[in-house]
C-alpha cells in the first residue's frame, strides 16, 4: 500500500491503542497481578483478538453485524456478561502481596491468554468501529489480502507494544500497589463490571 497512507494509519493506530479500553485495563491489571512475564499471555491473546477482529470487519463479517440488530444486541450482552465475569474474578482475586508466591504459581498461562483474547472478540465495538475505521486505507484496485495482512500487522504491533508498557509499569510500581491491598481489585473489578454493564445497554 501507498507508504503515505500507511504513515497516517500507523499515527491513527497509536491514537486509537492509546484510548482507554478494556483490553488496556486487563493488561494493567494483569502486569500487576502476575507480572510481566506471565501478562504477555494476556497481551498476546488481546493481540490475536483484535487480528481477528480487523479480519472479521475487511472480510463483511463487521457490515453483517452492523446490519443485524439483533445479532448486535446479542453479542452486546455475550460480551458485557464476559467483562463482569472477569470484575468479579479481579474483585475476589487475593490482595497483591498477600499469598502472591501461591497466586503466581497457580496461574495458568492459557487462561491469561484465553481472557485477552476473549475481551477483544467479545466486544461489538471494537467491531463496528473497524468497519468504518479500516475502508479509509483501502485501496480497491490492490490486492486486498495483502493490504489485509499490512494494516493488520501494524495494528497488533501497536497494541502490543502499548499493552506491554502499560504492564511493565503495573509490574515495577508494584510495592505501591502492595500497600493498598484488596482494594486495588475491588476498583479494577468495579470497572469492569461498569464496563460489563454499560455495554449492551448503550446504543
Amino acid at each position: 500500500m501507498d507508504f503515505g497512507l500507511w504513515l497516517v494509519y500507523l499515527v491513527a493506530s497509536v491514537g486509537l491503542a492509546l484510548t482507554p479500553g478494556p483490553n488496556g485495563m486487563l493488561a494493567l491489571t494483569h502486569g500487576a497481578m502476575h507480572g510481566v512475564r506471565k501478562t504477555i499471555g494476556t497481551i498476546s491473546g488481546g493481540v490475536l483478538g483484535f487480528g481477528l477482529v480487523i479480519a472479521m470487519s475487511m472480510f463483511g463479517i463487521g457490515a453483517l453485524l452492523a446490519a443485524s440488530a439483533q445479532l448486535l444486541i446479542a453479542m452486546k450482552w455475550i460480551g458485557g456478561a464476559y467483562l463482569v465475569y472477569l470484575g468479579i474474578q479481579i474483585w475476589r482475586s487475593p490482595a497483591i502481596g498477600i499469598h502472591q508466591g501461591k497466586s503466581q504459581g497457580s496461574v495458568n498461562v492459557i487462561q491469561l491468554f484465553r481472557s485477552g483474547f476473549l475481551t477483544a472478540v467479545t466486544n461489538p465495538k471494537a467491531i463496528l468501529f473497524f468497519v468504518a475505521f479500516l475502508p479509509q486505507f483501502i485501496d480497491a484496485n490492490r490486492n486486498l489480502g495483502i493490504q489485509f495482512l499490512i494494516l493488520a500487522a501494524t495494528y497488533m504491533v501497536v497494541e502490543f507494544v502499548y499493552e506491554f508498557v502499560v504492564a511493565t509499569l503495573a509490574d515495577r510500581i508494584k510495592p505501591f500497589l502492595q500497600r493498598i491491598g484488596k482494594r486495588l481489585n475491588r476498583v479494577f473489578g468495579s470497572v469492569f463490571v461498569v464496563i460489563g454493564i454499560a455495554l449492551p445497554l448503550r446504543g
